[in-house]
């Protein structure tokens, strides 16, 4: 269900696909492109950054 903005129109999406230039072919290569472009960022730079701060190796374990 998308997020609305009591108007009954989508509020973040909408504005960036009335925002890319071009026909619907063409701003859907560049959603495509802008969410690999995404995706790349967050695992070259933002996940490798945050790994540290993350309790992932503080597990607890019964010992039986």
């Amino acid at each position: 269900m998308p997020v609305t903005n009591g108007r009954g129109g989508d509020v973040m999406y909408g504005w960036i696909w009335r925002h890319l230039p071009g026909n619907a072919f063409v701003r859907a290569l560049i959603s495509v492109a802008l969410v690999l472009g995404t995706v790349y960022v967050l695992f070259q730079y933002v996940f490798p950054w945050a790994e540290p701060l993350l309790p992932f190796n503080d597990v607890t374990v019964d010992g039986q």
